[in-house]
């Protein structure tokens, strides 16, 4: 690993205006020294099949997603809640990634946090994106837990976050965020 951490960013929603891409655009800018946060977009990803799997091999879009978190040296993944879970599209993408041979998300150093525009924000949709993300070996970050609640009095359009307790609570996972991949990554 060089010394900058590169950070892949995932948005688990498809919306132009989602507040979990806002979000996570407001992470970027909040990106501590030594970090380089890029994004990557799960909308060209086909529905899993495993008959597409068995006849053709790991889609296009796939293995382009596969190639961009094997080469992060960890993921940042804003998601969203859909009915207490993590929206489908992601597991999906998730999904394909964590395909055989060489699956990319193991041992692979992961922050997760949401945005919601209900006062609870995404911990139903974070515990069983947790959970998914256990079962490929990804090494999710513990704390600090990020779950913002009232997205539209946190966020504006320009992917800022206007609150403080907000900014102060994602600027900390980033930091906890790059502890946590230097010290596995030693």
């Amino acid at each position: 690993m060089s010394d900058t951490i590169k950070v892949l960013g995932i948005s688990g929603s498809l919306r132009k205006a989602s507040w979990n891409t806002l979000a996570l655009r407001a992470a970027i800018r909040l990106a501590p020294e030594g970090m380089e946060i890029t994004t990557a977009e799960i909308r060209d990803i086909p529905f899993y099949d495993g008959d597409v799997e068995a006849e053709s091999g790991i889609p296009e879009a796939a293995v382009a997603f596969r190639e961009k978190i094997r080469a992060a040296d960890a993921l940042l993944i804003a998601s969203p809640e859909y009915n207490a879970s993590m929206p489908g599209v992601l597991k999906n993408a998730l999904d394909w990634a964590s395909r055989p041979p060489h699956q990319p998300m193991d041992g692979k150093p992961i922050a997760i946090f949401g945005a919601s525009p209900g006062a609870t924000g995404t911990i139903r949709g974070q515990a069983h994106l947790r959970q998914t993300l256990a079962n490929v070996n990804g090494l999710v970050l513990v704390q600090p837990v990020v779950a913002i609640g009232n997205a539209a009095q946190r966020l504006d359009a320009d992917a800022n976050i206007t609150d403080e307790a907000t900014r102060k609570f994602v600027a900390d996972m980033l930091v906890k965020l790059a502890d946590w991949t230097r010290k596995l990554k030693s």
